[in-house]
């Protein structure tokens, strides 16, 4: 097998287009000393909380962290139930578990990969207390229909923004809306994030508004949330040394304060980078038969471009690509419900585990060249001949 050539992420272009203002944002952190907590962590929160259009944003240490968080501060914990969809990664499920609350798994859209809301009325019980959509590959989830649901049963969404951050609700534009006028009005153009009661999103370096290491952002409207989350992200103590409840070390830490505050000016850039190297894979793919190509949602920031291989040729394809020097990957090969972890306790989820034997995400940054797009094809088609 030959070396990567074109690998599924490439960070250097971004990091030479804005080197020397890294450096100097890594810099000033490391004069300063302030290390933890530093001033450039509030700015960030105010900067993230104004380009959202929410009023509170609280930094943590991980996206991981920022569910857990979320979810407690929200007031869901041992008995409760949480709806979510079985593809995503183990973290969305690990954190309600690590409340103290029972994973429920409702399928998903097989056009979408998100959460299906019809599935999410049939799971509902007594013991509901909230729904956590994914906005899967960037694209934002049936937030006017979950919405609608939640406040019809009286349950909190907990938004899990991992893969979305810049994504927008467009309603009428979502393949998927049938929610009412009124919904979809009140939420049409709001961020991925801002719309249920909690939004958790992760800066892991591969994100597309993405760290130098591990970060995470818990952000919301309601004022007691964000007091119990900046508590609970220092050992559960609004005063050093009178911690009120049992927290946790979940700082976002200066340096990658800086570091973010930087990329944010450019992250509405790199996500309309983003969505023109999917327009041209859509474009070049339209005639490959077996490969199903996602839909150009408006407000969707393609963290990841994905499509569907019929066929039972994923596996192939994929080894093929390699062997040519092209990396992809697959998220997710094993639904949540899937996992060891889970085995055997859920119904199946029929949608979700087809979409495990058949997605594929070809390379996607924002810098992407229309001649490298063009060799990725031009190999895929090979490898499906």
């Amino acid at each position: 097998m030959s070396q990567t050539k074109i690998p599924v992420l490439d960070l250097k272009p971004q990091y030479e287009s804005i080197k020397g203002e890294i450096q100097a944002a890594i810099n000033r952190v490391i004069e300063s000393s302030q290390f933890i907590m530093g001033p450039d962590v509030k700015e960030f929160e105010r900067e993230v909380a104004a380009y959202l259009g929410v009023k509170y944003a609280i930094g943590v240490n991980s996206g991981t962290d920022a569910l857990v968080i979320g979810l407690r501060a929200a007031g869901i914990g041992e008995g409760d139930e949480v709806i979510t969809t079985p593809f995503s990664f183990f973290a969305t499920a690990e954190s309600i578990n690590n409340v103290g609350a029972k994973v429920v798994f409702a399928d998903i859209d097989g056009s979408t990969y998100n959460i299906d809301p019809q599935q999410i009325r049939d799971k509902i019980t007594s013991r509901t207390k909230a729904i956590m959509p994914v906005h899967l590959y960037g694209q934002p989830a049936a937030m006017g229909q979950i919405r609608e649901i939640a406040q019809e049963h009286g349950l909190k969404v907990i938004e899990d923004c991992a893969q979305s951050f810049g994504a927008r609700y467009a309603g009428q534009c979502q393949l998927d809306c049938v929610c009412q006028e009124q919904t979809r009005e009140a939420i049409s153009g709001k961020a991925t994030g801002t719309i249920g009661d909690v939004g958790a999103f992760s800066f892991f370096p591969s994100k597309n508004l993405g760290g130098y290491g591990d970060g995470g952002m818990i952000v919301t409207d309601d004022e007691w949330v964000a007091e119990v989350a900046r508590m609970l992200r220092i050992h559960g103590a609004k005063k050093k040394y009178h911690n009120e409840v049992v927290g946790y070390n979940s700082r976002l830490d200066t340096i990658q304060a800086a570091v973010l505050r930087v990329k944010l000016h450019y992250i509405d850039k790199w996500n309309q980078g983003r969505r023109r190297v999917a327009e041209v894979y859509n474009r070049l793919l339209a005639d490959v038969e077996g490969v199903v190509t996602p839909g150009l949602a408006e407000g969707h920031v393609f963290h990841q471009y994905t499509v569907r291989v019929t066929g039972g040729k994923r596996d192939g394809l994929k080894a093929y690509l390699a062997e040519q020097g092209i990396g992809t990957m697959i998220y997710y090969p094993v639904p949540q419900d899937q996992l060891p972890v889970y085995k055997g306790q859920y119904e199946a989820c029929p949608v979700s585990d087809l979409a495990a034997q058949e997605v594929l995400s070809l390379p996607i940054w924002p810098e992407l060249e229309e001649e490298v797009i063009e060799k990725v094809v031009g190999v895929l088609r090979e490898g499906l001949d």
